[in-house]
């Protein structure tokens, strides 16, 4: 088996600069790659492959493409084996992909919207077509991500909501799995939540869990990282490409910042201010674990904080 190429400058940082939607072009003719990439890099960042597994290494990495313009006629790998590997991986099964083929028989298109492709444009292609189909797509690309984008959001809180949260740790599961890295989950418990509650009444109590919310969540640094509400007071945050001591120092620091907020708390049993308790757990991924293991871990975590005294950090 040969060696995997490097991806390209543009696969490995995107376009610096800028926010216009990436779109990626598979084809293993230089000419046609060439071609599309004058055309569209005016209005898109463009990435190219000219390969379907450097198209799949780039599709699944951390800069991924909003658009995949896919070339069906390839060695070693063709376009519909392509389209059937991004649609069985969670992280690119919603990338849009429109085929570009020198195939006009009907049942060659046929068989690809059955793969759920958005569009087939057969060789040789009118450039206007191509900008055409490209920009409505992605139109319809950008409403649907922001209906998904909207019921993701923790109601109350304004960050990601349990569903969100689930879906992202399957994805970046799997990620780490691919990539031999290690991938790290914090459980985040209000302490006395329900003598706060109590004492000061549910409205001041949505304020302070909104405050806590906005406090994790300005802590986490990277955009890879998320953080959840879990429910009722617990919050929950994934931590990518990060070992059991990175993931302690962030918990600790996550612990500091709801302190340093200083909201009053006379009924803990530990303190006049609010705290909080925090889990910490970390796994490589792997065939000889799995994701339940790794919330089990965390969820242990948490209770030996809250156990040993909370206003803590512990490891499962």
């Amino acid at each position: 088996m040969g060696e995997e190429k490097p991806l390209s400058p543009q696969a490995q940082k995107g376009c610096p600069g800028d926010d216009k939607p990436k779109i990626l072009i598979v084809d293993d003719q230089l000419l046609n790659l060439k071609l599309l990439e004058t055309v569209l890099q005016e209005e898109y960042c463009v990435m190219t492959a000219s390969d379907g597994k450097e198209a799949i290494r780039i599709a699944s990495g951390e800069n991924q493409p909003d658009f995949i313009l896919l070339d069906v006629i390839m060695p070693e790998m063709d376009g519909y084996e392509v389209c059937i590997r991004l649609r069985e991986m969670p992280e690119t099964r919603d990338i849009p992909v429109i085929f570009l083929t020198a195939l006009n028989d009907k049942k060659y298109e046929e068989y690809a919207l059955q793969l759920g492709v958005v569009d087939y444009i057969t060789k040789p292609f009118s450039i206007p077509i191509v900008k055409g189909r490209v920009k409505n797509h992605l139109e319809q690309k950008k409403y649907r991500d922001l209906q998904k984008e909207n019921s993701y959001i923790d109601e109350l809180t304004g960050i990601a909501n349990r569903r969100r949260f689930n879906e992202y740790l399957y994805v970046e599961w799997n990620r780490s799995w691919r990539n031999g890295s290690p991938i790290s989950m914090l459980m985040v418990d209000v302490d006395f939540f329900k003598k706060y509650n109590d004492f000061y009444g549910h409205l001041q109590g949505d304020k302070c869990l909104q405050k806590i919310a906005q406090a994790l969540k300005s802590n986490l640094k990277r955009s890879t990282d998320l953080v959840a509400r879990w429910g009722g007071e617990e919050f929950a945050c994934i931590l990518v490409d990060t070992n059991e001591s990175g993931a302690m120092l962030i918990g600790e620091r996550l612990r500091k910042a709801v302190a340093d907020l200083k909201i009053p708390h006379e009924r803990s049993d530990i303190d006049i201010i609010v705290t909080v308790s925090v889990g910490v757990a970390t796994m490589y991924p792997s065939a000889e674990n799995s994701l339940d293991e790794l919330l089990k871990k965390a969820d242990l975590a948490l209770y030996k904080a809250k156990n040993n005294g909370r206003n803590r950090v512990e490891q499962g």
